[in-house]
C-alpha cells in the first residue's frame, strides 16, 4: 500500500513538475532580458554555492506552481482548449453526440410500447 502512495504522489510531483515549466520559463526569459543583476553575478562568482541553491529553490518552485496551476484548473481548461481545436476529438464528439441522440430517441419510443402492451 506504502508503495502504491509513493508511486502515485512521484506521478503526482512529475506532472507539477512538467506543468511548472512554461512559468520557469518566463521566469528565465526575465532574468536573461535583464542582462547583469545580482543573481547572474552570484552565480558566475560562485557556482559551487548557487547551483545547489538553485536547483532546491527549482524543485520547490515547480512543485508550487505545478500545485497551484492544476488546482486552480488551468491544465484542465487547457486540455478542453485542446480537444475543441482536436479534429479528431471533434470527430469522437459528434458521433458521442449522435449516439446519445439514438439512445434518447430509443428511450422515448420504449415507454409507449411498453404501455400499449399493459393496455392490452
Amino acid at each position: 500500500m506504502s508503495s502504491r502512495f509513493n508511486k502515485k504522489s512521484l506521478i503526482r510531483w512529475k506532472v507539477y513538475i512538467d506543468r511548472s515549466k512554461m512559468y520557469i520559463g518566463y521566469v528565465q526569459f526575465l532574468l536573461i532580458t535583464l542582462g547583469d543583476n545580482p543573481v547572474t553575478e552570484f552565480v558566475f562568482n560562485s557556482p559551487m554555492i548557487a547551483v545547489p541553491i538553485i536547483l532546491v529553490i527549482f524543485v520547490i518552485a515547480s512543485l508550487l506552481l505545478g500545485y497551484l496551476d492544476s488546482r486552480l484548473g488551468f491544465r484542465e481548461e487547457e486540455i478542453r482548449n485542446h480537444s475543441r481545436s482536436n479534429p479528431v476529438l471533434m470527430d469522437i464528439q459528434k458521433s458521442l453526440n449522435e449516439l446519445n441522440d439514438k439512445v434518447a430517441l430509443m428511450e422515448q419510443s420504449k415507454p409507449r410500447e411498453n404501455s400499449e402492451k399493459i393496455d392490452t
